[in-house]
């Protein structure tokens, strides 16, 4: 993006950047998931502690999202060669200390709200708030940042993918049942492919800076054949509990999204590269959206048959 254009963006637009829209699917497909499987378990949808449950996973992420912004400009791993979309600290188009004060903000807003969801959950949900804050904040930042080590694709799969599904449909619930976890790890997976994508595009660039991703340790086609191997087992185990359950058959309208996760799958393995996975890191993100709408809306017809 050239400095002419940077100079355009106004205050607000830069803020919105700085959220990262394309990730926030990875907020709310595990709520929407979550809630929808609690629903299709019996329970009875809690349409106050479902909102809660979504701004508070929100303002997770996009603390998360001000958090990674600030710590990979201050180690590097964000600079002038960067392939991937703006950001805000290394364009200098918000202060350090104003993504400083903007990550406070985030948390503290979740936590805030989070407060009401503990009063439902009790301490499960209180464990799962401490962490993930913590665990926001460590992604890229402090004296063991785990996206550095090699330990980010585990971090999105538990964090966005079983514990984000698991505790949503715990809060509507009151009960840690089996369906909720088994939903969880298909969206888990892709979740962890926006990841895959992202780290896949900023190979060049985080390995000059010392920033050992998976994908860094894996190389260029092993992370394609993750990437693959991660949606494969997305859409097989829907089909799986499908077949093997009479109620859960409108599980199969996932399907309905797979022409899109081939030719994304395509896409990756004929080797796209560089500033072309941009496109896809978004369409990953419409993918999971997809597949989680409508993963959630055959749990829901699978509760009346």
């Amino acid at each position: 993006m050239s400095a002419a254009t940077v100079a355009g963006i106004s205050p607000a637009r830069a803020w919105i950047l700085a959220t990262r829209p394309a990730t926030l699917p990875a907020a709310a497909v595990p709520v929407i998931v979550g809630a929808a499987a609690a629903v299709s378990d019996g329970a009875s949808f809690r349409p106050w502690v479902f909102v809660a449950t979504l701004i508070c996973a929100l303002l997770i992420q996009i603390g998360t999202n001000f958090a990674n912004d600030y710590s990979d400009f201050r180690r590097g791993a964000d600079n002038e060669g960067r392939l991937g979309p703006l950001r805000v600290t290394q364009s200098e188009l918000i202060s350090q200390a104003a993504v400083q004060r903007g990550i406070v903000v985030a948390f503290g807003l979740a936590l805030i709200v989070g407060a009401s969801l503990v009063w439902t959950g009790g301490l499960p949900i209180l464990l799962i708030g401490i962490l993930s804050v913590i665990s926001g904040l460590a992604y890229t930042g402090g004296p063991f940042p785990f996206g550095y080590h090699g330990l980010g694709d585990l971090f999105v799969f538990i964090f966005f993918g079983l514990i984000a599904v698991t505790g949503t449909a715990y809060l509507q619930s009151g009960a840690w049942t089996l369906f909720p976890f088994l939903l969880s790890i298909p969206i888990g997976l892709i979740v962890t492919n926006v990841l895959v994508i992202n780290n896949l595009r900023d190979r060049p660039t985080d390995i000059a800076a010392g920033k050992r991703t998976l994908a860094t340790r894996l190389g260029d086609r092993a992370t394609r054949a993750q990437y693959v191997a991660f949606l494969t087992i997305a859409y097989l185990l829907p089909v799986v509990i499908a077949v093997t359950d009479r109620k859960r058959l409108p599980l199969l309208a996932t399907l309905l999204s797979l022409p899109l996760a081939l030719s994304l799958a395509r896409r990756v393995m004929n080797g796209t590269s560089g500033r072309e996975l941009n496109p896809m890191l978004k369409q990953t993100g419409q993918l999971l959206l997809l597949f989680g709408v409508l993963l959630s809306a055959g749990a829901l017809i699978g509760r009346s048959i």
